[in-house]
């Protein structure tokens, strides 16, 4: 059901705009034992949160559903002005992606995982998507993972991701699937010997870095656009296998007529996006204030044309 047809991609603009001022640098953290390659152990949390991982051991027992309908109105024009400055590709899902990762700049908490029945924040932000070759039915389709910082505009959110999808589609990024087919010429007993081989290396942080960086079950989030295919978006089950505890799903626009304040009736754009969660990263109180500020940088997004004027770091 992963099909990302609605973003293109267009050759990203030289415009300052694009280049933008260079990104913050971030603090890093002294590595301690028990950190794993790709997230740091999360060691002040309530008691409750350490032993939710162990009670709900499978990320499928843990999942919480949750669907949104945004109005994209202001967002509409917001594409138009994009697309009108030379940047052609720019989709919805550019900015969805950009709002969510300007949340994660003030609820840093949305970027954690559970991996080893232990809570880690992650290093990077990280989203995997599916990118079909093209636009027929039985198109061959791959999965990337692209790396963003919140402190990353829009429109650089929109510069990676379309040097992303130009790479896939043009076979220069293929490291998932080279991995996915090495594997696919080992028996199938073999095989599945070799991935719980895998889960147990992943289980005590011992995967290779090499495996992590190109596997798209070990990132920030997971989005697909049901948009393309002209449908309401999926509730889309979290993977058991990896660590993504957040998938994404958004559908077609539509309008609808609104009754307003004084009465009077105007028709509206709308988009249902649908949200399915690991409640055992976070509380449901900082999962809803996490939301409600992507809903309130989807209401304005051109606030995303500045860089955020700081980064909060996730607890110790």
């Amino acid at each position: 059901m992963n099909d990302t047809r609605e973003q293109s991609a267009q050759p990203v603009s030289s415009s300052p705009e694009v280049m933008g001022d260079p990104i913050p640098a971030r603090p890093k953290r002294k590595r301690r034992f028990g950190d794993r390659k790709d997230g740091r152990r999360v060691r002040t949390l309530c008691p409750m949160n350490y032993v939710s991982p162990y009670i709900m051991s499978p990320r499928n027992d843990a999942q919480n559903f949750l669907k949104d309908t945004v109005c994209i109105d202001t967002a509409e024009e917001y594409l138009r002005e994009k697309k009108d400055s030379g940047l052609k590709g720019f989709s919805l899902m550019h900015l969805i992606v950009a709002a969510y990762v300007r949340a994660l700049a003030t609820y840093p908490g949305l970027n954690r995982f559970i991996a080893g029945q232990k809570i880690y924040a992650r290093y990077e932000v990280e989203v995997s998507l599916t990118v079909k070759q093209g636009l027929e039915a039985n198109s061959p389709e791959t999965v990337i993972k692209i790396v963003l910082d919140p402190y990353m505009t829009a429109t650089e959110v929109y510069q990676v991701m379309t040097d992303a999808v130009e790479k896939a589609r043009s076979n220069d990024n293929k490291g998932f699937d080279k991995t996915a087919g090495a594997l696919n010429h080992i028996p199938g007993l073999v095989l599945r010997t070799a991935v719980g081989l895998l889960r147990g290396l992943d289980y005590f942080g011992w995967l290779p870095q090499a495996l992590v960086k190109v596997s798209p079950f070990h990132a920030t989030m997971f989005i697909t656009s049901m948009g393309s295919l002209g449908i309401p978006p999926i509730f889309h089950h979290l993977y058991n296998f990896g660590n993504v505890p957040v998938f994404i799903a958004f559908g077609a626009k539509r309008s609808e007529n609104v009754l307003n304040d004084d009465g009077s009736v105007s028709k509206k754009k709308f988009v249902d996006v649908t949200f399915v969660l690991d409640e055992r990263t976070c509380d449901g109180h900082y999962y809803a204030s996490g939301l409600k500020l992507f809903r309130r940088i989807m209401a304005n997004p051109r606030q995303l044309d500045e860089r955020p004027e700081t980064v909060a770091e996730d607890i110790d």
